[in-house]
Formats: structure tokens, sequence, C-alpha cells
């Protein structure tokens, strides 16, 4: 992942509404969701969900598919892994990294 489109996904998640669209997404996992179940879900107007619909597609966080009448939006897993990876790459300086338990802290 090139640091322009890491940059694109951090800003398309850096906004309240569109952090609830992206992770009710990821837990509707493959079978995704209508845009009136997630204006339902998350308790957002139709209008208002369109606009970070379409910011998150923009970022390729997420992918549109027609089904019939309706449209199925899905959580872009390839793209969110490609992030983290990008984001934890030299965690831990290239070492494995320990669980949050092991690690102290002397500050």
């Amino acid at each position: 992942m090139e640091e322009f489109e890491v940059v694109r996904s951090l800003a398309a998640l850096a906004q309240e509404v569109r952090l609830r669209v992206f992770r009710a997404l990821v837990v509707a996992g493959n079978e995704g969701l209508t845009p009136g179940e997630l204006a339902e879900r998350l308790e957002v107007a139709s209008n208002t969900l369109s606009f970070h619909l379409k910011e998150l597609a923009h970022a390729g966080l997420i992918s549109q598919e027609r089904q019939g009448r309706n449209l199925i939006y899905r959580a872009s897993f390839a793209t969110m892994n490609e992030l983290l990876s990008y984001l934890t790459e030299n965690c831990c300086q290239g070492a494995e990294c320990l669980s949050p338990d092991a690690v102290s802290c002397d500050c």
C-alpha cells in the first residue's frame, strides 16, 4: 500500500459516522448491508449516509454491489488488511511482537 493510499484511508476513517459505518460493515462480513439497514442500525439520515458511503468507497475501504433492486455495501477486507499491515510493518523493530500484557513501561 502506498503512503498516499494510507493517508486517504485514514482521512476517510477520521470522521465519526464513517468510522461507525466501516465498523458496522466489518461486523456484517461478506454478507454486507444495504443503505437502509445501515441507516437504521446507525440512526443516520439516508442523505448523510450516502455522502459517507461515497467517501469510504473513494478511499477503497468499502465496495458496492447491486443485487436486484438493492445496493449491498461490504467492507473491503483486503484494503483493511493492507492498511493494518502498513501501520504495523515496523512494529517492535522488526522482531516478533509481544502481547500487550507482556510489555512493561518504565515511564
